[in-house]
């Protein structure tokens, strides 16, 4: 079983771990130490949940319904782009420290609605969960199960490190400078995945 276990593992952290929006908002949170575990749980259930439909066998949804991904895709972009536009007033006025007992802190309902838009409003997570994983568990014969629970250990790993990591970059993040230059390079990710969004709902338009 442990053959399934591991690929499914380190396929699921080299997915995972690229630079994207959600993660960026976990390090932010995990910075800001707020809500910090209802974060990352809510990612790493979000992530279990998709996993383990593609493992199920329910990666054709995605294919079934051609409308589908373009409505996730431009909802996504929407999304991105208010949030880039937050982070880059955030980056232009906000004149605090990252003291976290002088940071106002946000609503729990709202900071788990914001993890899991960033989640389930993009839609590369269903090609890289539902279809990718998915397909590639049919390998496992029997033992799927196991590779999927090795992709889902991998994001409860990953988030929680990413999170409550996140900490240990607090004193390089004590000066209102510092913590400018991180909301500005979280608006220029949010934008340019915005901006990538849009030009592959355009392309998919023109090329069906």
């Amino acid at each position: 079983m442990m053959h399934a276990f591991f690929p499914g593992f380190f396929l699921g952290m080299s997915l995972i771990a690229a630079i994207g929006a959600q993660n960026a908002f976990v390090l932010r949170q995990g910075l800001q130490r707020q809500h910090v575990f209802a974060v990352c749980l809510t990612c790493a259930a979000s992530d279990t949940i998709l996993v383990t439909a593609g493992v199920a066998g329910f990666g054709f949804l995605v294919t079934a319904v051609p409308w589908l991904e373009t409505v996730m895709t431009l909802g996504g972009a929407v999304f991105l782009a208010l949030y880039a536009v937050k982070s880059f007033w955030a980056a232009l006025s906000d004149s605090s420290s990252l003291r976290p007992s002088e940071m106002k802190i946000a609503s729990l309902p709202g900071t788990i609605a914001a993890a899991l838009a960033f989640t389930w409003l993009n839609p590369h997570v269903y090609l890289d969960t539902v279809v990718l994983l998915g397909s590639i568990s049919t390998n496992y014969g029997d033992d799927r199960f196991m590779f999927a629970v090795g992709a889902i250990t991998a994001s409860f790993v990953f988030f929680f490190s990413l999170g409550w990591g996140a900490r240990l970059l607090t004193p390089m993040f004590s000066s209102p400078r510092s913590w400018r230059i991180l909301e500005f390079v979280i608006g220029l990710v949010m934008s340019a995945l915005a901006v990538k969004l849009v030009i592959a709902v355009c392309f998919y338009c023109i090329i069906p």
